[in-house]
């Protein structure tokens, strides 16, 4: 089975590693050849960690990343797929445009699967003449580390095609569990809202940010606190995540904290970005509060 994987960032660089580790031969696909030659440098470094951990021979670090082959030509890289991933960036209408090219531009057979958080799978899978063969992948960060898959269904997408998924999924050492498709599917319709209350708790003063961290990790054994690990998982796509439930659903719950949309617009968007609730400049892994909401 011919793997094509849309997006050379954090997640699609971890999905290319994990289908290329267990023997499929994978196309990364991006825009950008610097993206793509960062993206062979990462999974080089992650697969090195897992020699160092005897998990993997030097051997099998090799055949791995000689299985995965680069293009910035997305019908080119997609041409032989037999199954592709989009992990592009969370906006609506760059996959949507995504999955109009896909579906011109691979095999009829091809299945089409989208690493999105929280977009309608349904929405989707409507821009193309294959609503059957479209199906979300929702991988965890980092892909390489985290066992679940979200295998999102949509509206027509087939039995045939989920449990063909299910299966893949498994290959990968992963645990996939179903979902149907609405706003946000499970992980994210329970997680977001939970982060956002967090940041309501602190834009309201009822603690600060330590506070509330230490208080869910200790008190509720989160291996990381909700505002640690929005910063994690990205201010800006928490946002994004929070508007689409909102829309989705139109019910005031979700509508994401006036201190996270401020934050986002000013670009303060968590560990890529050098700094969200904590600073991540500093050149070690110690949690440092940004200065913004240290005590006074």
């Amino acid at each position: 089975m011919n793997i094509a994987v849309i997006g050379s960032g954090t997640m699609g660089n971890g999905i290319a590693h994990v289908f290329a580790q267990h023997s499929f031969p994978v196309s990364l696909i991006d825009i950008s050849q610097d993206s793509l030659t960062k993206a062979l440098a990462t999974i080089s470094k992650n697969l090195d960690r897992m020699v160092t951990k005897g998990t993997l021979t030097e051997e099998q670090k090799t055949q791995t990343l000689g299985r995965i082959t680069t293009y910035t030509d997305l019908q080119q890289g997609v041409q032989n797929a037999d199954l592709v991933v989009e992990a592009a960036t969370e906006n609506v209408d760059i996959k949507l445009d995504l999955f109009r090219q896909l579906d011109s531009f691979t095999k009829p057979s091809c299945i089409l699967a989208s690493n999105t958080s929280s977009i309608s799978i349904t929405r989707i899978g409507s821009v193309t003449q294959r609503p059957d063969k479209v199906i979300g992948m929702h991988f965890m960060n980092p892909v390489p580390v985290m066992k679940l898959v979200e295998v999102i269904r949509g509206y027509s997408t087939s039995d045939e095609v989920t449990t063909q998924i299910l299966d893949l999924s498994k290959q990968l050492g992963k645990i996939p569990a179903e979902a149907n498709d609405y706003p946000g599917f499970v992980a994210n319709r329970i997680l977001m809202p939970m982060i956002n209350e967090a940041i309501y708790s602190l834009f309201e003063g009822v603690a600060g940010v330590e506070e509330i961290d230490t208080i869910m990790k200790l008190g509720m054994a989160h291996p990381m606190g909700p505002l640690q690990l929005a910063d994690f998982i990205g201010l800006d796509v928490c946002l994004s995540i929070l508007r689409v439930l909102h829309d989705g659903f139109g019910n005031p719950k979700y509508a994401p904290c006036p201190l996270l949309v401020n934050m986002v617009q000013a670009g303060h968007k968590g560990v890529k970005s050098g700094q969200g609730f904590y600073i991540y400049t500093h050149g070690t892994k110690d949690l440092v509060v940004a200065d913004t909401f240290k005590k006074r």
